[in-house]
């Protein structure tokens, strides 16, 4: 595989950021995630502006609603430091 190089800009991703995106990429209102989840729609949108703290146990229930590792929420700025690995 070709060597990359990373891009220059980035930007922060809070865990509220990271729950809107991948709903959004996946078509869902806030309303359909209430329903598959059991969380209420008033909770997610807390959730999504960062006034509600995900918690471990709503992440694994997202998570499987939106069909992501839990990881992916909680975690969003994540990075891998690859001069480590090996």
């Amino acid at each position: 595989m070709k060597e990359y190089q990373k891009a220059k800009k980035t930007t922060d991703v809070s865990v509220g950021d990271s729950v809107r995106i991948i709903r959004e990429l996946q078509e869902l209102s806030q309303n359909q995630l209430a329903v598959l989840t059991g969380i209420p729609q008033s909770t997610l949108s807390a959730i999504e502006n960062n006034r509600v703290s995900l918690g471990v146990e709503r992440a694994k229930v997202l998570a499987k609603a939106l069909h992501c590792h839990p990881a992916v929420l909680v975690f969003p700025g994540w990075e891998l430091d690859d001069s480590k690995a090996a």
